[in-house]
């Protein structure tokens, strides 16, 4: 394979997608709406097409100019986009679709493709905008890709943990990175020791070309960073990185609500551990980049830009207010 369509591919793992892809000398086409700034524009490397991927005609288009052998769906939403898209791009080497650790729908450490169950997707949900539809209409992705396997279309899937890197328009990682560069006490929820497993933007994209290349259809593969961290230990990595240090203040329940606040009113908070195996991604050949420069990376990428993670501040006066009960305890 050697000629690739990435449907989005300039915001956040669709540019790190393109970026690998291009690393390894893929003709690359991008086709989007236009509605973002494309970091591609002066490449002559990436052709663009304009199109919206709810036009299915847009898409039959797209297909017919690129010719692509590889097919990467970063921004099916909807069940019905993936079913609309691998109809379309049948006769492809390999499709790929982006799922979602929210795909799984029950707790268990770890959770394994084809093992732990997927959520169920009512009709309503299918169709649904809303946060709490979003893991059934990954799930239901996930079945359509399944299903068309089962026709003889190359479609599999790649379902992530919660993203962070360079570029994340999301600034969920950002919230602490600028914490640890501005304070020298961190309020961290509860002992520190939670885990949501979390995968570098750089990793997922090499998996989504990996999985293309090596991958089996009708198969999907869990990413994640292969050494997962605690809430405490991610920020240590993050003043590692920083080149400074910083003291974590745990604070229970107790205390948070005494300032108005809670556990989950911090970002990348998550009672119950989330943990994907990456084992079968593993076996593939794919290799993740070491959280220490993963994060180093994504440091930098912070200081570079002006995301700072405020609309996920849940206050400093308030963390404040904490820090002063705890400091009486």
């Amino acid at each position: 394979m050697d000629n690739a369509l990435v449907i989005g591919g300039t915001r956040f793992i669709g540019r790190h997608l393109v970026s690998d892809l291009l690393d390894n000398d893929y003709d690359v086409t991008i086709f989007n709406r236009g509605n973002h700034d494309n970091p591609f524009s002066d490449d002559p490397r990436v052709q663009h097409i304009q199109g919206d991927r709810t036009d299915d005609e847009a898409l039959r288009t797209a297909k017919l100019t690129v010719e692509p052998d590889a097919v990467f769906d970063c921004v099916a939403y909807k069940p019905g986009e993936v079913a609309t898209a691998v109809d379309i791009f049948a006769d492809v080497d390999a499709y790929v679709y982006i799922s979602s650790g929210a795909a799984y729908g029950v707790e268990e450490v770890p959770k394994r493709e084809g093992v732990t169950t997927l959520c169920e997707c009512t009709d309503e949900q299918a169709t649904d905008d809303s946060h709490d539809s979003y893991g059934p209409r990954k799930a239901e992705g996930d079945r359509v890709v399944f299903e068309a396997a089962s026709r003889g279309i190359n479609a599999m899937s790649v379902r992530p943990c919660i993203v962070y890197g360079p570029h994340d328009y999301t600034e969920r990682l950002d919230y602490w990175i600028d914490r640890v560069l501005n304070y020298d006490r961190i309020v961290v929820p509860g002992d520190g020791t939670n885990i949501w497993h979390r995968a570098y933007v750089e990793d997922v994209a090499s998996a989504m070309r990996v999985v293309a290349e090596e991958g089996e259809a009708g198969e999907a593969y869990n990413v994640g960073d292969r050494r997962l961290v605690t809430l405490e230990e991610m920020v240590d990595v993050i003043a590692d990185a920083v080149g400074t240090d910083v003291e974590v203040v745990h604070a229970g329940e107790r205390e948070l609500a005494a300032s108005g606040l809670s556990p989950d009113d911090f970002i990348l908070y998550r009672d119950y551990p989330h943990v994907l195996s990456t084992e079968k991604l593993a076996r593939l050949g794919w290799e993740s980049t070491p959280v220490d420069e993963a994060m180093r990376r994504s440091v930098e990428s912070h200081r570079e830009s002006d995301r700072d993670g405020s609309e996920h501040d849940p206050g400093r006066d308030a963390e404040e207010r904490v820090l002063s009960i705890l400091d009486t305890l």
